[in-house]
């Protein structure tokens, strides 16, 4: 009987992701095989949440599909959430991800294009920034060349913004402070 199940300890944003993928494999122009499949997300006793597993498990489906041809995918990461149209969606948390593919040896890491500039800090990993699940078709099938993104950290570092003020001069208030902090760390610019 035709299902599809994902085990692993999948949390429901990891759960919805079926809906994304099938939805999005459809709408790139790719027939979605009536058949039993099951995503193992390992180890099982790590919970697993975010919707940034879609892309791996839609090019895991994929593959198995034989849409993508390429076999050689040992040293690639794949990250990113689907929208229904196809599109690789900006996620949250890129960087981490990427030095810790970059420690276990991986050599390639293929994320959302608007991810590209900041995980290609990370010395060591070839970072391919895609804009939807055809292109990444197309780049693993040889039919697309993605030139990989590629950060000058010289230049990156020396334009950022100097500022005359610290927490040096704050008295106390350490729960203001920490809560600047964490918001600092969240956005894409620094407030200090």
């Amino acid at each position: 009987m035709p299902s599809w199940e994902v085990v692993g300890l999948p949390d429901a944003s990891v759960k919805e992701s079926r809906e994304r993928v099938r939805t999005a494999i459809k709408n790139s122009g790719y027939e979605f095989q009536s058949r039993r499949i099951v995503v193992n997300l390992a180890p099982a006793d790590t919970k697993k949440e975010g919707s940034f597993f879609d892309l791996p498990i839609a090019a895991g489906i994929l593959i198995n599909f034989e849409e993508i041809k390429n076999q050689n995918l040992e040293d690639t990461v794949f990250i990113g959430e689907l929208s229904l149209d196809g599109k690789v969606n900006q996620i949250n948390g890129v960087l981490p991800m990427c030095i810790e593919a970059r420690n276990l040896g991986m050599k390639r890491i293929i994320l959302p294009e608007e991810n590209a500039k900041e995980a290609s800090i990370v010395e060591g990993i070839k970072v391919i920034g895609v804009r939807n699940l055809k292109q990444v078709v197309n780049y693993l099938n040889g039919k697309e060349n993605i030139i990989p993104e590629q950060a000058n950290l010289e230049e990156f570092f020396h334009n950022q913004k100097q500022y005359p003020f610290d927490f040096s001069e704050v008295k106390g208030q350490e729960n203001i402070k920490r809560a600047l902090e964490v918001a600092a760390a969240r956005s894409d610019t620094t407030c200090f």
